[in-house]
């Protein structure tokens, strides 16, 4: 007897929302997406792969209709070009559904979504200078590859950046908390560490992606229970308290309206990063062609998203002092630590942390 396919509501779809995306996606595709995701993952067999690749499709007509470059050519291209779009949100969506996402089939979306963006601004620019005799296209054409371009490797070496600041902090305290041991000191177990919801500004397009592939492996890790110390007014301050690391103090210290701005569309599930790569291309193909502002748009579209850019490495710059300035706090209770070390034990067990500052 045939096993019985299981059935999918739109809650269920729901749930396999990220938690936070762009406005654009948020409010104008998974409306869309969910709705067409039902019938899709319940009474077919499409795979997550297949649509990425007619989604391709779909954009690769809408670069031959920016190719072509008449008004009617520019909608056709600009309509087809949203569907493609909501089509690859949804087999992200559809992997998540049914347990099926793969790191392959991460690969190829990112792969197949940067092609399509870079041929359709080719073609687009390209067919205005062909029609319009106008070289300024063409100089749009390269300030639009670079704007993308830049988005994505800025955000990607940003994340980066973060990650190996977070990392060398974990390690310093482990550091610190075999010294501490080394002492007689019995450090409270800190809390499993939470990511800011601050860092998806500087996380990159590709790691978000993530989310539309990866299944969820497993439940949550409940803390460990906390080990009161020996000598409590002995324990250095930054190991009493459970604390997690936090490198967006000194933002939110300058900028308290910010965080309720925050709060406010986080409860819409939409990213503070308000033009991001995806608002970028959709104004560029989808809104440019449709009202005829093509170079107005790429030239505006350019500069919000580099304003967007600047502000990240702002919030990064802030969140490097806040890393040197722990680092240094950890350095400080470690050299307290170790001068209460006979010297064997001070070599054996214990050294100095350098000071590392991030590049």
């Amino acid at each position: 007897m045939k096993e019985e396919r299981q059935r999918f509501s739109l809650a269920d779809v729901k749930e396999a929302y990220k938690k936070k995306d762009a406005w654009w996606t948020v409010l104008l595709v998974d409306p869309v997406a969910s709705r067409l995701i039902v019938p899709t993952a319940n009474y077919t067999n499409i795979t997550p792969n297949q649509l990425s690749i007619f989604s391709f499709i779909l954009g690769m007509t809408a670069v031959y209709c920016f190719f072509l470059g008449n008004y009617t050519a520019l909608v056709v291209g600009a309509l087809l070009y949203h569907i493609s779009f909501i089509i690859d949100c949804m087999d992200g969506k559809i992997a998540r559904l049914k347990g099926t996402g793969s790191t392959f089939g991460m690969l190829l979306d990112i792969s197949l979504d940067h092609i399509r963006v870079i041929l359709c601004g080719a073609a687009l620019t390209y067919s205005q200078y062909r029609i319009h005799d106008d070289v300024t296209y063409l100089y749009l054409a390269f300030l639009f590859l670079a704007a993308y371009c830049a988005r994505h490797i800025n955000a990607l070496q940003l994340y980066k950046l973060r990650r190996e600041m977070r990392g060398k902090l974990r390690k310093a305290r482990r550091k610190l908390k075999k010294t501490a041991a080394a002492a007689g000191i019995i450090i409270e177990r800190p809390e499993p560490e939470q990511k800011p919801e601050e860092e998806e500004d500087a996380q990159p397009e590709e790691e978000e992606s993530l989310d539309r592939v990866e299944t969820d492996r497993g439940q949550k890790a409940e803390p460990a229970p906390a080990t009161p110390s020996q000598e409590e007014g002995d324990t250095p301050e930054i190991l009493s308290k459970k604390k997690k690391i936090d490198l967006q103090q000194e933002f939110k210290s300058k900028f308290s309206t910010y965080l309720r701005v925050r709060d406010f569309f986080l409860n819409k599930r939409i990213r503070m990063h308000l033009f991001s790569g995806i608002e970028y291309q959709m104004f560029i193909f989808v809104l440019a062609p449709i009202f005829g502002l093509i170079k107005e748009t790429i030239i505006v579209g350019t500069i919000l998203l580099l304003a967007f850019e600047a502000a990240i490495l702002y919030k990064i710059w802030l969140s490097t002092k806040d890393y040197e300035r722990e680092f240094s706090r950890i350095r400080e209770a470690q050299e307290t630590i170790e001068a209460t070390l006979p010297p064997e034990e001070e070599g054996e067990e214990a050294q100095s942390i350098p000071v590392a500052h991030a590049k």
